[in-house]
């Protein structure tokens, strides 16, 4: 099925970066910052929109109490987060000195917003509750440039006080969890996102803008799970790419499996099926 454009934007994002969905954006901010914040006015979105930088698009950003907060959505396990969130921070830190007094070459010392990384995770592999991911360990070492993002598992039935916190973020659980059960039972995705919307209890907060905005919100679940289809496919490519280039060199089958992050079992079929001996 073929997704309209318009629809490409996060199901997250369009609940929780959606400056008319400011309220449910607040009580996220609040329940990941154990704060008590009321005045979601407040918030002023600077979230990346139109411009796509080297081939990434940020998630949502704001900046509120003097805190730049960068939050990004992924339903893959990626170690890469904290470049991709240097990245993303640097381009809106150029935005907010173009828009602001804020003066580099000042020999007084100018105040910024304090930066506070966030990447929610609800993929299907296993990860724990909470992480904290180093720009650091790409470099196999401290350098003098580090960044830290905190990983949290958004997963139905994980970080239940985060959950309880934020009744919109525990409602969204729900949904993905939904679809992923429906799907076991339909053989079309469609259908399994719109019997998801129509199962969800009448009391969620959510309910009501998904079933105003059916048509966006199933357009997004589709390409997001298309995505994570192409990503994974990419993923498993590159993977058996460093195991050929591995078993080339004749090198042991452990270290193969360490390095190439593939099974024992898929090395001897990628060797089997290339005609390649195993050490």
């Amino acid at each position: 099925m073929a997704v309209n454009d318009e629809y490409k934007d996060r199901v997250f994002k369009y609940l929780f970066g959606n400056p008319a969905n400011r309220e449910w954006t607040l009580a996220l901010y609040n329940a990941v910052n154990g704060s008590s914040y009321e005045n979601a006015d407040d918030i002023q979105y600077n979230t990346i929109e139109d411009a796509v930088y080297l081939g990434m698009r940020n998630d949502v950003s704001f900046i509120i109490v003097e805190e730049l907060h960068l939050w990004e959505h992924q339903s893959t396990s990626n170690p890469n987060m904290p470049m991709r969130f240097l990245l993303y921070a640097a381009k809106l830190y150029e935005k907010y000195i173009a828009g602001s007094d804020y003066y580099p070459y000042s020999s007084v010392l100018q105040p910024a917003p304090r930066p506070k990384c966030v990447c929610f995770y609800n993929g299907t592999g296993n990860q724990p509750e909470r992480k904290i991911l180093r720009l650091s360990e790409a470099f196999g070492g401290e350098g003098d440039i580090e960044v830290l993002v905190t990983m949290l598992n958004i997963n139905y039935g994980k970080n239940k006080a985060l959950m309880a916190a934020c009744e919109p973020l525990s409602e969204y659980a729900w949904l993905v969890e939904a679809i992923r059960a429906n799907q076991l039972t339909m053989r079309n995705l469609e259908a399994a996102i719109d019997a998801a919307i129509d199962e969800m209890p009448d009391e969620f907060v959510i309910k009501r803008f998904l079933l105003q905005n059916r048509a966006e919100v199933r357009g997004m679940f589709l390409t997001e799970y298309d995505q994570e289809k192409v990503l994974s496919q990419a993923v498993n490519e590159d993977r058996r790419r460093v195991a050929t280039d591995m078993l080339i060199e004749k090198l042991p089958l452990p270290l193969i499996a360490k390095i190439s992050k593939l099974s024992e079992d898929a090395i001897r079929t990628l060797a089997n099926s290339l005609g390649m001996s195993i050490v």
